[in-house]
C-alpha cells in the first residue's frame, strides 16, 4: 500500500540506464508517490545515481541479455514482449512515463492506466531521424540500420494498438499532444514537465556573452548558431558535451567558447549573467530555456516545438522563423534584452516549476481515480475518453 489513500500503485519507465528529461520526470513521480515499485525493461545499477538503489526496481528479461544495460537499442524488437509480461493485476493505479514502449503494459479493467507521454515512440515513428540525431556510435548506427527496418512495420502496428490500452494520456506540450492525436488517435491533456526553477534567480548584472546549454548533437543546430555568431563577431558560450563537439569546434571562430560539461551548481550563475539564451533547434518541450528564464534571462529561439509555448515575443524573448544563420543574426541584432524585465521573465518561468507539476498530476490522478471508482461501482466502464 502507499500514500494514495490505500490504493496500490506502480510506476512504469522504459529503461534505467541514462539520465535525461525522462528521468527528471521519474524522479518527481517517485517524490509524488514514494515507496511504490518501478517496473522497467532494464536497470544499469552501477551507472545510475546511488539513491536509486533505495527504490523498488523490477526489471524484465531484457536486463539479463548481453550488453543490454549499455546498448539497449540492440533489443528494440523485444520491448513489446518485455512490457507485456509484467503482471499488474494487483494494482489500482499504474502511471507509465513513456518515450518508448512502456505504455504497452497490459492491465485489467479494475486498474487505471495513466500515461505521461514524452513522445510517441520516436524510434518507431521517426526512425531515420532518431538514428541521425541520437548520440550513437558508428557501430550502433550500422547495427540499427541492419536490424530495425524489417521490424518497423510490426512495431508500428503494435505501438498503435498498445496506445488503446491506456486509459488517459498526458502530453508534455502542445507539440506532443498533436503527435498523440495524429499517431495514436487519442486526446491528451497537457501537463508540462517539472523544472526546478527555484535553483535559479536573476543576477544583479549581466555580462557580454550569449549562451546555449545542452548535448552537442546535430539536431540542435548549433552549427548554424556558430555560423551566425562568427558573422556577428559576438561572444557565444557553449556548455555541454556530445558527439558533435569536434565538428562544431572546427566551425567556431575566436568569439566562440566551449565549456564542456558544466556542473549543475554552476549553471544558475552562468545562465543569469548571459545577454540571452539561444535555442536554434526544435525540441518537444525544452527544459534549458525555462531554466534560463527562471534566471531572468530572455530566450531567442527557433519558432517550433515547445518554444512556441514558452518563448513569448516581447515578454520572455524572441522567435526566428527559419533555421538559418541569417535569421539568427537578424533576431539577435534586432533584440533588445534591456527592454525586458528579468523579474517578470523569472515569474513567468515559475509556472513550470516542479511544485506545479506535482499539483497538476495529483489533481488529474485523483479526478480519474474517482471516475474509475464510480465506473466500477456501477459496473459501467467507459471507453478511453477524450481528456480536456
Amino acid at each position: 500500500m502507499n500514500a494514495l489513500g490505500g490504493m496500490k500503485t506502480a510506476i512504469v519507465h522504459d529503461w534505467l540506464n541514462q539520465i535525461g528529461g525522462a528521468e527528471d520526470v521519474l524522479e518527481t513521480l517517485v517524490e509524488l508517490y514514494p515507496d511504490v515499485p518501478i517496473y522497467t525493461s532494464l536497470y544499469w545499477r552501477d551507472g545510475m545515481p546511488a539513491h536509486w538503489r533505495e527504490w523498488d526496481i523490477r526489471t524484465s528479461f531484457i536486463n539479463r541479455l548481453p550488453l543490454a544495460q549499455k546498448r539497449q537499442q540492440l533489443y528494440f524488437p523485444l520491448y513489446p514482449m518485455a512490457f507485456e509480461q509484467f503482471d499488474f493485476s494487483d494494482y489500482n493505479l499504474v502511471i507509465s512515463n513513456k518515450s518508448g514502449f512502456c505504455h504497452g503494459i497490459i492491465t485489467g479493467p479494475e486498474t487505471l492506466h495513466i500515461c505521461y507521454c514524452l513522445t510517441p515512440t520516436r524510434y518507431v515513428w521517426r526512425y531515420h531521424q532518431y538514428v541521425e540525431q541520437e548520440n550513437l556510435g558508428s557501430l550502433q548506427r550500422r547495427l540499427l540500420r541492419a536490424i530495425m527496418p524489417p521490424f518497423l512495420t510490426s512495431l508500428r502496428q503494435w505501438d498503435r494498438l498498445a496506445a488503446d490500452r491506456v486509459d488517459h494520456f498526458i502530453a508534455i506540450s502542445q507539440t506532443i499532444r498533436q503527435r498523440i492525436a495524429k499517431i495514436y488517435r487519442r486526446e491528451a491533456v497537457i501537463i508540462y514537465p517539472p523544472v526546478d526553477t527555484s535553483r535559479f534567480a536573476p543576477a544583479a548584472g549581466v555580462e557580454d556573452y550569449y549562451l546555449i546549454v545542452g548535448r552537442l548533437v546535430p539536431y540542435r543546430r548549433i552549427d548554424i548558431l556558430i555560423e551566425a555568431f562568427n558573422k556577428m563577431g559576438k561572444p557565444l558560450v557553449i556548455a555541454g558535451s556530445g558527439r558533435d563537439r569536434e565538428r562544431l569546434e572546427d566551425l567556431a571562430g575566436p568569439t566562440i567558447e566551449f565549456l564542456g560539461y558544466v556542473p549543475d551548481d554552476h549553471l544558475p550563475e552562468l545562465m543569469a549573467r548571459c545577454q540571452a539564451f539561444m535555442w536554434p533547434g526544435e525540441e518537444d518541450f525544452g527544459i534549458s530555456p525555462i531554466q534560463a528564464m527562471a534566471a531572468g534571462r530572455p530566450v531567442i529561439a527557433y519558432a517550433a516545438g515547445g518554444a512556441l509555448e514558452t518563448v513569448i515575443p516581447g515578454r520572455t524573448g524572441a522567435l526566428f522563423f527559419e533555421q538559418t544563420a541569417e535569421a539568427i543574426v537578424e533576431a539577435v541584432e534586432q533584440f533588445d534584452a534591456c527592454a525586458l524585465d528579468p523579474q517578470a521573465i523569472s515569474a513567468f518561468a515559475a509556472q513550470f516549476d516542479t511544485i506545479e507539476f506535482k499539483r497538476k498530476m495529483q489533481q488529474f490522478v485523483d479526478e480519474k481515480m474517482e471516475q474509475r471508482k464510480r465506473e466500477l461501482k456501477t459496473g459501467l466502464l467507459e471507453k478511453p475518453a477524450a481528456d480536456s
